[in-house]
């Protein structure tokens, strides 16, 4: 039998609206070499499960499940879904994203077999929320540096594809696992690959990453999304620390400090507002100089007199 050239990782829990949608895109690929889809099931309470066990009896050479009989939590589900692969590549979706470019893994592949100091290729993606509204992801050019990396992920996961052996060892040497206060997987794996080799961005829209309220990166509690932020900001510190001496170190801070001030700008009372510069002001001097938090803070004054009149 032909080897596995590539494994779609496709991690999902309570998908149920969506999963069918997400193997039916990986199924119309087109491509000169076989591909397999490893499913991470991790004991949805809806259909999920039987909805892919119904995909894998029909395709049974080109789709397997990874499940237990209890939920292990998103991070150990990605991993033991990444364990089980056996291609030389590996591309990410998500359950609930799908593909849309029908050669996005015949063009992504091809770009690394031709290019092995790359480790990683990404493309734009779509996203969609619940409303229908739509945007394409990233604006601008697709950066391809480590420090373009460190301010913003241009990399959706549903966009990647990557070497399945530098995979491995990113895993053995960050040991994510550690981290339990980092809220992602993604974001530090292509980090690392942008630290340790070089990647690419494919200039046109590959897939479709939909925007839910209730993820994890996606939450409409204010203070649980400025938690997620503070989460990649810290994965960006790390690596700014251990793979680039910390020479974003200070312009890391100030984006952290003033991310967090923009979303109280709106949400939340004065005093949680001065409470978080203080607190940022302590632990790190120099953003006492930063000019932009007093302005969100008159902006909130304002904010705040204005939904006041209009009540």
């Amino acid at each position: 039998m032909e080897d596995v050239m590539l494994s779609v990782i496709m991690t999902t829990y309570n998908h149920e609206r969506y999963i069918a949608q997400a193997i039916e895109s990986v199924l119309r690929q087109q491509t000169d070499f076989r591909i397999e889809i490893v499913i991470g099931e991790d004991c949805s309470t809806d259909r999920t499960r039987a909805i892919a066990e119904d995909y894998a009896t029909q395709y049974p050479e080109a789709i397997r499940i990874v499940t237990s009989e209890k939920n292990v939590g998103w991070r150990k589900n990605y991993y033991r879904t990444i364990a089980a692969a056996r291609g030389k590549y590996i591309a990410m979706l998500d359950g609930d994203d799908y593909f849309t470019h029908r050669k996005k893994l015949q063009m992504q592949v091809e770009i690394l077999e031709a290019n092995p100091e790359v480790g990683m290729c990404y493309g734009r993606s779509e996203r969609i929320d619940e409303q229908g509204n739509r945007s394409i992801y990233p604006e601008g050019e697709c950066l391809t540096t480590f420090e373009a990396m460190l301010r913003r992920n241009p990399a959706e996961n549903c966009t990647t594809v990557a070497r399945r052996e530098l995979v491995a060892q990113y895993y053995a040497e960050v040991h994510p696992e550690e981290h339990p206060e980092w809220r992602t997987d993604d974001l530090p794996m292509w980090l690392w690959f942008a630290a340790r080799s070089k990647y690419v961005g494919v200039d046109c829209p590959v897939a479709v990453h939909r925007v839910l309220k209730q993820s994890v990166s996606h939450n409409p509690d204010y203070r649980k999304k400025i938690e997620f932020v503070e989460s990649l900001y810290d994965i960006s510190l790390w690596y700014d620390e251990h793979y680039n001496n910390s020479q974003m170190h200070d312009e890391l801070q100030h984006s952290r400090h003033n991310t967090a001030l923009w979303v109280l700008s709106y949400n939340g009372g004065i005093s949680e507002y001065i409470k978080r510069w203080w607190n940022d002001i302590k632990a790190y001097r120099p953003l006492i100089k930063n000019i932009a938090s007093y302005g969100l803070f008159v902006k909130k004054i304002c904010w705040r007199m204005w939904l006041k009149q209009k009540r």
